[in-house]
C-alpha cells in the first residue's frame, strides 16, 4: 500500500512539472483494495479495471519502471507510452485494461468471464469501476448476461462518494447499490473499507462462489479518494472536516499503526522500509525521464484493418 501511495505522489509532482499529458487519476486513499486483490486472487484470474488504475498494476506485479514510463509517454511504458495514465494494460500481470470511457468495460470484463466459462480454464474475472458508473447502460447490459448466464465474476463498486464532483446521493435514488444485485441474481457484499485484511476476506469469498459455483457478486467498497477526481481537479465541493474524518479511517495509516502497536515494529524500522520504497519510485520515475520517447511510426502499430 505504501509502495502505491508513494508512486502516485510522485506521479502527482510529475504532473505539475508537466512530465505528464492528459488526465492524471491517483488512487491515494484506496490501495488497500488493489493490495487485498492481488492477495484474493489465482494467478491465472483477470483483472479489468476503469481508469485509476495505477494501483492494481503495481498491486498485481507490473514492473514500477514500465509503469512511470507509461506515464511519461514512452517508449519502455506498459503499452510503449501509447496509452498514458488511464490506459494500463499488462496481460503477463492480467491486468486487461484500463479503460477509459465509463462504464464501458464492464461488457469487456463479461466477455472475459464467459470465455472463462465457455472454455473451462477455471479463471475468475473482477472489474472495478467507480460509484459514477453504476447508471451507466453497458453496466446493466454486462450484469444482466452475467446474471442469466452464470458467469465466473465479481462486479465491484469503488464507492469513493464523488462520481467527480457529484455525490452520491445526488446521482442515485438508492444509496446502497447492492441493492440492485437481487434483480440480477448476483450475491452481494457492502462494506467500508477500513481494513486490508477484511477486504482481501470479503473479495476472496466472492471469487470462490464465482469460482465454484458461476456465482457472480456485485461488491460495494465504501472507500474515500483524498486527491480531486483528477490532477486539475481542486475538489472544492467537499469541506476540509470531511476529508480529514476520512482520513482517520486510511487503511494505509491504520496498518502503519498496526504494525507499531500490534506487531512491535518500531517506528525507525517503518522510515527505513519508506525510504527503500521511496529509492524505488525515485528511479523508476528517474528511468521514465530519461528513456526515449516513442518512434513516429509508432503510431501504426498494433491497428487491426479489415479487408
Amino acid at each position: 500500500m505504501l509502495r502505491i501511495r508513494r508512486f502516485e505522489e510522485s506521479a502527482a509532482r510529475a504532473y505539475t512539472r508537466g512530465k505528464i499529458s492528459g488526465f492524471l487519476h491517483l488512487y491515494i486513499g484506496q490501495e488497500a483494495i488493489a493490495v487485498a486483490t492481488k492477495q484474493a486472487i489465482a494467478a491465472h484470474d483477470r483483472v479489468v479495471s476503469a481508469y485509476r488504475t495505477h494501483g492494481f498494476a503495481l498491486a498485481l506485479g507490473s514492473d514500477i519502471k514500465a509503469c512511470a514510463a507509461e506515464l511519461f509517454g514512452k517508449a519502455a511504458g506498459l503499452v510503449g507510452g501509447m496509452g498514458g495514465s488511464m490506459h494500463f494494460f499488462d496481460k503477463a500481470h492480467q491486468l486487461w485494461g484500463g479503460y477509459a470511457i465509463v462504464g464501458n468495460h464492464i461488457p469487456v470484463a463479461t466477455g472475459h468471464a464467459f470465455a472463462s466459462k465457455y472454455t473451462g480454464d477455471g479463471a475468475v474475472t473482477l472489474v472495478f469501476m467507480g460509484d459514477g458508473a453504476v447508471g451507466i447502460g453497458p453496466v446493466h447490459e454486462g450484469m444482466t448476461l452475467a446474471g442469466v448466464w452464470k458467469l465466473p465474476i465479481v462486479f465491484v463498486v469503488e464507492n469513493n462518494q464523488y462520481s467527480m464532483g457529484t455525490p452520491l446521493k445526488r446521482s442515485v435514488p438508492v444509496e446502497d447499490i447492492t441493492a440492485r444485485a437481487a434483480g440480477y441474481g448476483f450475491h452481494s457484499d457492502r462494506f467500508h473499507v477500513t481494513s486490508v485484511h477484511e477486504t482481501r476476506a470479503r473479495i476472496a469469498a466472492a471469487v470462490d462462489r464465482a469460482r465454484a459455483d458461476n456465482q457472480p457478486s456485485l461488491l460495494e467498497l465504501i472507500t474515500y479518494r483524498f486527491r480531486g477526481h483528477s490532477m486539475s481537479d481542486p475538489a472544492k465541493y467537499r469541506q476540509k472536516e470531511e476529508v480529514d474524518t476520512w482520513r482517520l479511517q486510511d487503511p494505509l495509516e491504520r496498518t502503519l499503526l498496526a504494525l507499531q502497536q500490534l506487531h512491535g515494529l518500531d517506528e525507525a524500522t517503518l522510515e527505513q522500509h519508506d525510504a527503500k520504497i521511496i529509492a524505488e519510485v525515485d528511479a523508476a520515475y528517474e528511468f521514465a525521464e530519461a528513456t526515449p520517447q516513442p518512434p513516429p511510426e509508432a503510431r501504426f502499430e498494433n491497428i487491426l484493418v479489415g479487408e
